[in-house]
């Protein structure tokens, strides 16, 4: 995303920590509370310093130390890399070195460490979709025994778990939690508030179309929608109707494993997430083992509903979004709807509401949007009680090969940068909310009609049912690498969407049958099924599902001033 941090007071900030003495110090973090923090936040300035004071004193057996840790490069991370590392050194004398790199980058360096035992970072912040990796493999340290044993000394009386709004999703089905959450961001119904209200085009879309303009309740109505603003002319730019990207790269995973094949109705009922079969396909017996991803052995990554939703994101990526965007990553895409020419993006991820919030194109002159953002519409698979969309939850994660000291001063680094102190500030820079408090704070509630609709979806109990990769999933790495390259092959048109979706099970089949005979997940491995035809599973309940004579169905939107009252209900 490279969404550089625009703060002249914070960088300066940054730089000035970085110029001061490298010992604990209760002056600098009275400085950082003066200069950065101010009122931002839900602390009383004593229960500010108090916080400050105990990191200080619990840091005193690490100082001079240095510690390296690394996360993707989103808003939140540049303010946490560029301000709250170097404020974190100057209080606390832990030298702190935050890395930068790409998500499959991250992934990549989590993987080496998993495999060759060398302690390449002392902490990762790595999506929550890893946690059935992480309880397979046994290579992260447990939070919840870490915080009650070796780390006890180093964990914040402050800390306040239960104000945490992820740690469902990285908690294990052992109860213990692997990882703390850092950031969270969902990917929401993305929209042009204003034309959508604009009577002209209300008025010629019901004439054509014979129903509303409004927020889409399902796929069909989203189609009619990009079909409508695809080619008009607004605002002196020609506009399009939907926007995504199609670049054979690791982030064109992420794309259809971040809940698209949930959306489309690919996989069971079940929150967080499907089960037996999950939005990868994937099916797990009673003991969550997974024992399939192909039709063939109760899976549904090659069914007919996986079939119909990765032939629309082709046609509408074809027929209704900016030729460029075809050749995008997901970092390349992200801003482009601040440029002003999109109408409607079927997932936005709301972590780049903070580059839309900074573009005059897209925002009013008193400082409101010009967009809003709702629950994005399913697909003609979709069931009541099924997934319905995904949420990000970037999360401090540490493995068992880091040495005790170093990871005792990396944990109190992620407690740091997500600690009551500092969160508010944090999340209004990269809008990637994680503390109750947080978003609940006055700070917010005067910052909402400006964010059109992130504040009052978070505040919502439709929040919940936005989650990340469950633990179906057994290794990550692996399985996620298999997505893009097989994907961008019906991307490409080298392959139809039923070939590369047959040959993408396949290949998760044979990592979990290495897997299953290598038997190094344990009780907790894959068990694949004998293989059955395709017509047995289909015709047995849930996923996966036969498929529908007619994948066209009545097209239904809603108003979004009545959606946004049902979420206050």
């Amino acid at each position: 995303m490279n969404v550089l941090l625009k703060s002249s007071t914070a960088l300066g900030l940054a730089l000035g920590l970085v110029a001061g003495p490298a010992f604990a110090d209760m002056e600098a973090a009275k400085k950082f509370l003066d200069e950065e923090i101010g009122e931002v936040t839900t602390l009383s300035r004593a229960d500010q310093e108090a916080e400050m004071q105990w990191f200080i004193d619990a840091a005193k057996p690490f100082e001079g130390m240095e510690i390296n840790v690394v996360s993707e490069t989103i808003t939140t991370h540049e303010y946490e890399s560029q301000v709250l590392a170097p404020a974190f050194t100057a209080i606390t004398g832990i030298k702190i070195t935050h890395d930068l790199i790409g998500e499959g980058d991250v992934v990549e360096k989590l993987q080496t460490q998993m495999q060759s035992g060398e302690n390449i970072y002392d902490a990762y912040v790595n999506d929550s979709d890893l946690i059935g990796t992480h309880w397979r493999y046994g290579q992260v340290r447990n939070l919840t025994d870490f915080m009650a044993g070796d780390g006890a000394d180093v964990t914040s009386p402050t800390l306040d778990l239960d104000d945490y709004i992820g740690t469902q999703f990285t908690t294990a089905p052992d109860g213990k939690l692997y990882q703390l959450p850092d950031q969270q961001f969902a990917n929401l119904y993305w929209f042009r508030y204003d034309w959508f209200n604009n009577e002209e085009f209300k008025a010629e879309f019901k004439e054509k179309y014979g129903y509303d303009l409004g927020v889409p309740v399902n796929w069909s109505a989203y189609e009619d929608i990009a079909e409508f603003f695809t080619g008009k002319t607004i605002d002196g730019q020609e506009v399009y109707g939907n926007m995504d990207y199609g670049k054979k790269d690791p982030s064109l995973g992420w794309r259809y494993t971040d809940a698209w094949m949930s959306m489309a109705g690919m996989g069971d009922k079940g929150e967080p997430n499907g089960l037996p079969v999950d939005e990868w396909g994937i099916r797990v017996n009673e003991n969550s083992q997974p024992v399939g991803a192909c039709m063939d052995r109760g899976g549904a990554t090659n069914s007919p509903a996986a079939v119909y939703a990765v032939n629309k994101a082709i046609k509408w990526l074809q027929e209704y979004s900016p030729p460029s965007a075809a050749g995008m990553t997901f970092s390349e895409a992200g801003p482009v709807p601040a440029q002003g020419n999109i109408a409607q993006q079927m997932f936005m991820y709301t972590t780049f509401v903070a580059p839309l919030v900074a573009s005059d194109a897209v925002m009013n002159e008193d400082g409101t949007p010009k967009w809003r953002l709702a629950p994005s519409p399913h697909g003609v698979y979709w069931e009541e009680g099924m997934k319905v969309g995904y949420q990000d939850v970037g999360s401090w994660t540490i493995m068992n090969s880091t040495p005790l000291d170093r990871a005792k001063a990396a944990w109190l680094y992620a407690q740091f940068v997500t600690s009551k102190t500092v969160d508010v500030k944090k999340a209004d820079v990269g809008l990637t909310f994680i503390r109750e408090s947080t978003v609940n704070s006055d700070h917010f509630t005067e910052r909402a009609d400006k964010l059109g609709g992130l504040v009052e979806f978070y505040r919502s109990p439709a929040r919940t049912q936005w989650s990340p990769t469950g633990t179906n999933v057994p290794d990550y790495p692996k399985l996620a690498q298999l997505w893009w390259q097989n994907i961008g092959d019906a991307m490409s048109g080298a392959k139809d969407a039923k070939g590369a979706l047959d040959q993408l099970c396949a290949d998760m089949e044979d990592v979990m049958s290495r897997l299953e005979r290598a038997g190094i997940q344990g009780d907790l491995g894959p068990k694949l099924n004998e293989e059955e035809s395709a017509e047995y599973w289909l015709e047995q309940p849930g996923a996966p599902k036969p498929a529908l004579e007619n994948e066209d169905e009545e097209p239904k939107t809603v108003s979004y001033d009545e959606l946004v009252k049902s979420w206050n209900q």
